[in-house]
């Protein structure tokens, strides 16, 4: 880009003395205007428009209506130079020509666009806008959305367009990793400590020092330069802020932390005359008669008639093979699956009965373009409420309570099962990047009200401000080990990039997966933020029982291990909430000094505690695993390893790696079918005492958005860890959400036996052997077992006050 400067329009030198007003600075160039707009200390607005006016296109869907109160800016003006100070930000304005500089309040330079007095700075030529800045030594960038093909993108081109993206067909198995694009995110975090979003719905080119080793720029193919530029330095802070920005996600129904299954009722295509209502509640109830908990469930897209426009479109009606739609809703929810869905498609199609397309033209309600059009008019709230009024509300009525939204990408794009192209033009090229976000919140917010519950969605596709509707799948990537490591690190990338619930096709989607393969995708897909199981190998559809006899019996161990584990999945979502961090975090995230972590793509952290390194290798029976500084305990045997070093593991096949950060303290909670309607009556903390540690439980109704108005109380544990003893300290709940009386067990992986246990004022007595230990009569107590090195305490208190342990050594 730099080298092409004949034909780019720069903003060029400032005309006049600049303009105030309050936390807004506008600056007039000979070509364009530069506007500044301080929303906090450490985060400024960055605007310039050649035709010297700002718009506002997109805000409604990408940004939040967050409050920003007056920010308090200093001005010094010296020379060829004005700098703006905040507490935690310096931003400086060269004069002639115009360009910014960003910097701590020190003087460090975290940020600039000059790279030399005739390149640099913000461009415009033709319709596209770009800004080129200076990269400096060592810097790294990490986000961009959901991408398969690197985590750290520096010296790296990218395309952000929302789309599958071209490349290898279906006969290989599934579609380029390079170009994969379902959910792309203009923000990005460079290890400088800083972040830049780029708020603009069109299409966007990033050069991360690819064609400049010195230069990195990133450039939309139409309107105006428009970028929130924010300070951390640590990665965690930046993420709150760009989740200030674009929306924190919300809390999800408790239970749908629990297994997600997904079926195409019997018969993917060319099998549709295979699919029943029998199937599903077969299948419903297969699962809970082999005991394995599973709470969600959805039926794909071969539930409902093709109409005249092929399977891309949506008629509403069911095919003749099921019998009776409402029975079957009722007899799962019979069987304790707390949600069932379906999957829709966001183009309208005729069918036997409804002609919802015809309707739909007829009405007004489709997205205006040649022929009468297809698609839901998403941006219009009146053609919203007309699709959810007659088209959802037939399945609303029978039983469904959420829906799994497909194909967000085929407006104004290619669609994924067809040559049919949704609407051109500059207006939808305007809008392809935005309909993910319309599409998606229309049956978050009314399945909500619906409902009388937390939002709850599946979709594919997604843009900046997607995590306020979750969840995300990663796509349809078929059942090839080509493509196991590749999905781990879409993962990784959507959480640096401020999306925390997100899922993927537990064992793949197309073709039929070796066990080998579909055992180590479950073991990741049960330490995924959403265990998601679905796919469409005709007939197995990623059932655990159809892969043999292990491969259901370690789809089994693993199912339960993540429902006992839900209390600690549910408090990292909470912290989520709060924050922008996602459960499931790239190393970088948490080390983002330590150079080790930056290409780490197989491994992650899933909360504060625990590390899991996923077995991505064929017939492996070890793998390197990277421990980061400080030390960390093998979760399966206790063992202890110093950090910042690799570790070579054995992975035998039931085995999935993970390591717990010393003084780790894990909530669990007792084992359950399902989730819902079955209260937690006694929880387990399971601890890797190290010093001095803690940890925030978070209960709430697990249903209402009454948390949003501050219904919930916190559960703090604190653990010191001395030579002489260890002291746990569970207090009582504190919130004004009433947590159901409790009762408690520790679990404390120590080598040494202790020499008395104490609850309060009381010793509690030492329990012969692990069989009475886990007799229900029994009421408290303490059991060691010296060749797991773990030590089991059932306690006499309750959640009802604050509770202090003695472990004397």
């Amino acid at each position: 880009m730099a080298s092409n400067l004949s034909a780019q329009t720069p903003i060029g030198n400032l005309q006049s003395q600049f303009e105030r007003d309050g936390n807004t600075v506008l600056f007039s160039g000979e070509n364009a205007d530069l506007q500044l707009e301080f929303y906090t200390p450490s985060m400024v607005r960055v605007q310039t428009s050649w035709d010297r006016s700002f718009e506002t296109v997109g805000k409604e869907w990408m940004l939040v209506d967050n409050h920003w109160p007056q920010v308090d800016v200093s001005v010094e003006e010296a020379g060829e130079e004005v700098r703006f100070k905040t507490d935690d930000l310096v931003v400086s304005v060269q004069k002639e020509p115009l360009k910014l500089t960003f910097l701590t309040p020190s003087g460090t330079v975290l940020n600039t666009e000059e790279i030399s007095q005739s390149s640099g700075g913000m461009m415009k030529k033709g319709e596209a806008v770009w800004v080129e800045k200076k990269l400096l030594p060592e810097e790294h960038f990490f986000g961009f959305g959901e991408r398969m093909d690197f985590v750290d993108q520096r010296g790296k081109k990218i395309e952000l367009d929302v789309g599958r993206g071209t490349g290898p067909t279906h006969t290989v198995g599934a579609y380029n990793i390079l170009k994969a694009n379902y959910s792309p995110v203009p923000f990005f975090m460079s290890t400088r400590g800083y972040g830049i979003f780029f708020h603009t719905p069109y299409t966007t080119h990033w050069d991360m020092g690819n064609s400049d080793t010195n230069v990195y720029s990133f450039k939309a193919e139409n309107g105006q330069i428009d970028y929130f530029f924010m300070y951390g330095p640590e990665f965690p802070a930046i993420l709150d802020q760009y989740t200030d920005l674009t929306g924190k996600s919300p809390l999800v129904p408790e239970f749908t932390l629990g297994l997600n299954v997904g079926t195409y009722s019997g018969g993917t295509w060319g099998h549709e005359g295979n699919t029943s209502d029998d199937y599903v509640i077969n299948l419903g109830r297969k699962f809970k008669e082999k005991g394995i908990p599973a709470d969600v469930l959805h039926l794909d897209s071969t539930w409902r008639i093709f109409g005249p426009n092929g399977y891309g479109s949506t008629t509403f009606e069911w095919r003749n093979t099921f019998k009776n739609p409402e029975a079957m809703f009722d007899s799962l929810y019979a069987m304790d699956y707390n949600m069932v869905g379906v999957h829709v498609r966001p183009r309208y199609d005729n069918g036997n009965k409804y002609n919802l397309l015809d309707q739909a033209r007829e009405a007004g309600v489709v997205y205006p373009e040649p022929g009468g059009g297809e698609f839901v008019n998403v941006f219009d709230s009146v053609a919203v409420d007309w699709w959810w009024e007659h088209g959802a509300r037939i399945v609303i009525e029978q039983g469904a309570m959420f829906f799994k939204t497909d194909e967000g990408s085929a407006f104004g794009n290619k669609a994924n099962e067809s040559d049919k192209t949704g609407p051109t033009g500059p207006e939808a090229k305007r809008l392809h990047n935005l309909f993910p976000l319309a599409y998606t919140s229309a049956p978050f917010t009314r399945f909500q009200d619906e409902n009388n519950m937390r939002g709850f969605n599946l979709t594919r596709e997604g843009y900046a401000g997607i995590q306020r509707y979750p969840y995300i799948w990663a796509g349809d990537w078929s059942s090839e080990w080509q493509y196991f490591e590749p999905v781990i690190r879409a993962g990784l990338n959507i959480g640096l990039s401020g999306v925390g619930f997100w899922s993927h096709n537990m064992g793949g989607f197309e073709h039929v997966p070796d066990p080998e393969l579909y055992i180590r995708w479950v073991q990741f897909g049960m330490f995924s933020p959403i265990a998601h199981l679905f796919g469409m190998d005709h007939p197995g559809y990623k059932e655990p029982w159809s892969y043999g006899e292990q491969a259901e019996r370690i789809f089994k161990k693993y199912d339960r291990m993540r429902y006992r584990m839900i209390p600690y999945i549910y408090s990292e979502a909470w912290k989520m909430h709060n924050t922008g961090k996602p459960i499931m975090r790239a190393l970088v995230l948490e080390y983002q000094d330590d150079i080790n972590t930056y290409d780490i793509d197989d491994q992650y952290m899933f909360g504060d505690n625990l590390l899991v390194a996923p077995v991505t290798t064929k017939g492996a029976k070890t793998r390197t695993v990277y421990l980061p500084e400080g030390t960390w305990y093998d979760y399966w045997n206790g063992e202890k390893y110093s950090g910042k070093q690799h570790v070579a593991y054995l992975t035998p096949l039931d085995k999935l790696p993970i390591f717990v950060k010393a003084g780790g303290i894990i909530p669990q909670r007792n084992r359950i079918e399902n989730l819902g309607e079955q209260p937690a009556d006694t929880l387990s903390l399971e601890i890797f005492p190290h010093g001095q540690s803690s940890y925030e439980i978070y209960d709430d109704d697990g249903k209402s958005r009454e948390y949003e108005s501050g219904e919930y109380a916190i559960t703090t544990v604190t653990v010191d860890d001395q030579s002489l003893k260890t002291t746990v300290n569970i207090q009582a709940p504190e919130g004004s959400y009433q947590v159901p009386e409790r009762s408690y067990k520790l679990l404390i992986h120590t080598k040494q036996a202790p020499e008395s246990v104490q609850e309060d004022s009381r010793v509690l007595s030492k329990i012969s052997n692990f069989e009475v230990f886990q007799e229900e009569s029994q009421e408290d107590g303490w059991y060691f077992d010296e060749e797991s090195g773990k030590l089991f305490v059932r306690l006499s208190g309750s959640s009802a006050e604050d509770i202090n342990v003695t472990i004397s050594k």
